[in-house]
């Protein structure tokens, strides 16, 4: 049984995190936080977990295998090192750092240590996202030339907590979080991105609610990639254009949409495949975000553990070297080159 150290039991830690590590049978023995209530919570979710006030206290517990950061993002890579510093091993939820060369920093910092580190891209196992890759993979659409995914919400009163309050040096805002997953899955079906425009707004909040990358991938196709807060009528989740036909997926995770005619069909297809008039549905990939943590424990018996990880951190700082350059396009209105920083 792996034994897991979950540093957060906010929103993340306990909503996302914990469910899916005892999906997949990881065992949390651990919890901090310093929230009273949170406290109280994992105590009720998790029976006999042992609760501590810091990630110094986590860390001191004795036969961790695991340590799992949800934590506010702007606290990422200086955890990160304490944990490394531990010697255990790393999941940290995206994004990694809040800049590239920071996020680079601490994976070398890990490297150098021999500690293994991964981030928590839970979204590549989405079963749309599975779908649409083995739509690409298997050539449904022909070439494909032009993707675009929304990840649009109607919140014109803004929730009161960090991700809205903190300004993005701390964390804070859409690029860091939603565009964090959206440039992820681009990048997992087109390749590196070799350039981006983008156009940025904070309309209500601190940092970024209102966010559109165009991104070039060095394959040649283009993403088109939103995340907002503010739409009163939210764009289909997914369309891909390709030479021979086009996928388009309206549904995800019952949020709602007005695309009625785009629903799924069933319970056992996700999406469609266009040709003009005529259309089909597509078969909905089995695959859990819980499958994320089968690997990390699969990766944790392997040989060679860093190798075995379901997610390479240095994607994790690519994904962060495009939202580089998605503020310095938005901020000076051209085309930015992006810059991978070295490993």
């Amino acid at each position: 049984m792996t034994r897991v150290g979950l540093a957060g039991f906010g929103f993340a830690g306990r909503d996302i995190h914990a469910p899916r590590l005892r999906e997949a049978g990881l065992d949390v023995v651990a919890v901090s936080t310093r929230d009273a209530e949170r406290a109280a919570a994992a105590r009720s979710d998790l029976p006999g977990v042992e609760v501590v006030a810091d990630l110094d206290a986590l860390l001191a517990v004795p036969g961790l295998n695991l340590v799992v950061l949800a934590t506010p993002s702007g606290g990422h890579a200086e955890q990160v090192r304490a944990v490394v510093d531990a010697g255990v091993a790393c999941v940290v939820d995206k994004p990694l750092a809040v800049d590239a060369a920071s996020a680079a920093d601490t994976v070398r910092y890990a490297a150098r240590a021999g500690v293994p580190l991964t981030v928590f891209q839970n979204r590549r196992y989405d079963p749309e996202h599975v779908t649409l890759a083995r739509v690409v993979a298997d050539g449904l659409v022909g070439e494909p030339f032009r993707y675009e995914m929304r990840w649009e919400r109607w919140r014109p009163v803004p929730k009161d907590r960090w991700r809205e309050n903190a300004p993005p040096e701390e964390g804070g805002g859409l690029l860091l979080d939603l565009h964090t997953h959206l440039v992820d899955a681009a990048v997992r079906l087109f390749g590196p991105v070799r350039s981006v425009v983008a156009t940025t707004h904070a309309r209500t909040t601190r940092a970024e609610d209102d966010a559109f990358l165009l991104c070039r991938h060095t394959g040649g196709a283009e993403s088109h990639l939103s995340a907002t807060s503010l739409a009163g009528a939210p764009g289909p989740r997914i369309r891909l254009l390709g030479s021979a036909a086009a996928f388009m997926l309206a549904d995800f995770e019952a949020e709602a949409h007005p695309w009625s005619a785009q629903s799924d069909l069933d319970a056992d297809h996700a999406g469609w495949l266009y040709r003009g008039d005529e259309r089909q549905p597509v078969t909905r990939a089995a695959s859990s975000q819980a499958d994320l943590y089968r690997a990390v424990a699969a990766a944790l018996s392997a040989d060679d553990p860093q190798a075995a990880m379901p997610v390479d951190p240095w994607d994790a700082v690519h994904v962060l070297a495009v939202v580089d350059a998605a503020r310095t396009s938005a901020r000076e209105e051209r085309v930015v080159t992006v810059v991978d920083p070295p490993r």
